[in-house]
This record gives C-alpha cells, structure tokens and sequence, in this order.
C-alpha cells in the first residue's frame, strides 16, 4: 500500500487471474509473462510521468496488453467452442463517469479502442456483434485478419478443453477458465480511470458475454471513490456487481480500498465460486490487487518510475 503526494501517480495493470501452475512454469515463460507486464506498465508510465490523463494510460497499457499474444485479449484471444473468437472490452473515465463498451467483436486490432471509441464517439455505453463492427469501421478503427490473433496456444487449449468435456473429465485449470487484461490508474490531476479487455473463456458458448465490458461488475471508475479492472469468473462478478460493491463500500460504509476489495473478492466472491481477482486504485493513488485463485498476473508503477510485477502469491518485485 503506498501513501502518494497529491503530485503522484499510480498505474495498475494486471494480464489475468488463474494463472499457469507453478509445476508447469519455466524460467524462460516465466520471464515473458514479467516482461509483457513490464511494457505495458511502461507505456502507461509515459503518459502518467508527462502529466497525462489517466484515460490515455490505462488506453496505452491496455493496447499492449492486447497486442501481446500472452495473454488472453486481442492478440492470443481465445475461441469460443464453435472456434471463433469473440473480444469484448470497457473503458470508463472516473472524472466524469464516461463510459464504453463492446462485446463479441473480432477485426479491430485493439479492442480497447472500439471501446474508447463508443464513449467517445456515440451517444451511447455498450455496443455488440455486428453493429459494433460496422461502428469501427465507420470510425476508423485498425482492423487485422484472422491470421494476426490466431496463436498455437489458444487453439490447442479449445482442443484439450473440448476432448475433456467429450470424455466427462473435469476442467481444473484455471487458465483457461479465465483470462482479461487491465489497467486503472490515478493521474497527477487527481483523476481515476479504468480499462479492461478479454476473449472470454476457453470454449465458451457462441455470444456469452462476461464481466469485463459490464460497467460496475469488471470495470469501474469514479474520482470519489476508485478505479478497478477485474478478472474472473465473469459471471458470479455480474451477479455480485463486483467492481462497483467495492465503490459503494468507500462511499457509504466509510471503508478504505484495500478493506473494500478485499472482503469482496475473499468473502464474498470465493465463497460463491467466484474466483479470479482485480486490480483497483482510489482517489488518493493507493491501490489494492487482491485474488483468491493461484495467482494474478500484476505490476504497478508510481512516480518513483519503479516498475513491480508479480505472478503468483508472493510480493511485487522490481522487474526495471
């Protein structure tokens, strides 16, 4: 927990919950995952450290995110169980509470800017499917083919996933239960902002949507209370409103961020089945990363410009 001057940033970003397992990590994996955490902390930092909205870092932190094939957004999405893949992302501005949203997309590079774009170019929060593709089109969003997010490793994690559920065998790897990148930050104006971006889980049904694009269950931002980008089970997170329970535990009960997050994502998440974590940040630059799963995915940087990452439960370490 950090205590920052009133001149201080904050970013946050986290690569998912459910992280591989330790006996199946090596070093070399193990190094990429830190260094994709380290860029996409990096290119929020830049923005932040120059006096930059907080909006325009946790866009920059998202985009690499998405363009790293890692993790399990944009680049390297995963496929639905018709082997297709079907993105979906949210972004919100705590200064104002501007809000936008797509859902089962696939062609623009970086989802997080068809998002950005809803907010900032419609009258509207959450677009979907088709309408939402001929909406980034119209808008002049970067589009790639199917070859760009294809990667080896998602599709062979929807033929593993698929041959279990033909022979009846359980599915007890987190990793390809769920997977989202985000970013939440707090600028030196003082504003908060939140981003997320998934493809979902490994062999989802055709049009399921999760948590990540819904304002108030996986993203949030409010300049009076917090930002939080969350990663999970997306569905147990919509039920519970996860991201904006913790907002309205600082409003109205008076707790701080690191009590608020916490109690829900251990006592009131897990209990549910609700597994998978967040990364959250409030109005004075301190921030929480609580998960209730093997691991988490997670860096911050502040305005000492030290670049911290972790994987699994063990404290954040300076990867700079």
């Amino acid at each position: 927990m950090t205590h920052p001057t009133s001149a201080d940033f904050t970013l946050a970003v986290h690569g998912g919950a459910g992280t591989i397992l330790r006996s199946k990590m090596n070093a070399e994996r193990e190094a990429a995952y830190h260094a994709g955490l380290r860029r996409a902390l990096d290119a929020g930092r830049v923005v932040l450290a120059d006096g930059g909205r907080a909006v325009d870092a946790v866009t920059a932190a998202v985009m690499a995110l998405e363009d790293e094939p890692l993790f399990n957004a944009g680049r390297g999405a995963v496929y639905t169980s018709a082997g297709k893949q079907e993105m979906d992302a949210a972004i919100m501005d705590g200064s104002d509470r501007a809000a936008g949203a797509i859902a089962g997309i696939c062609g623009p590079r970086n989802p997080i800017l068809a998002a950005r774009a809803v907010m900032e170019k419609s009258d509207h929060v959450f677009l979907i499917g088709e309408s939402a593709m001929a909406f980034c089109r119209d808008t002049g969003i970067a589009f790639e083919d199917a070859t760009y997010f294809f990667t080896d490793q998602r599709w062979n994690a929807l033929q593993e996933t698929l041959a279990m559920r033909r022979s009846g065998a359980e599915d007890l790897d987190e990793s390809r239960k769920h997977g989202t990148v985000g970013a939440v930050a707090r600028d030196r104006n003082g504003h908060l902002a939140a981003a997320t971006s998934t493809g979902g889980m490994t062999a989802k049904s055709p049009g399921r949507v999760g948590d990540s694009p819904v304002i108030g269950a996986g993203t949030w931002a409010d300049d009076g209370t917090c930002a939080i980008s969350a990663t999970g089970h997306g569905e147990i997170f919509i039920r519970y409103a996860a991201a904006h329970d913790i907002a309205a535990r600082m409003r109205y009960a008076g707790q701080s961020l690191e009590e608020a997050a916490r109690h829900v994502v251990v006592d009131v998440l897990a209990p549910v089945g609700g597994s998978g974590g967040l990364i959250a940040v409030d109005r004075d630059g301190q921030f929480s990363l609580p998960f209730n799963c093997s691991g988490m995915y997670r860096g911050v940087v502040t305005a000492d410009g030290i670049l911290r990452t972790a994987i699994y439960d063990e404290p954040l370490r300076d990867v700079s």
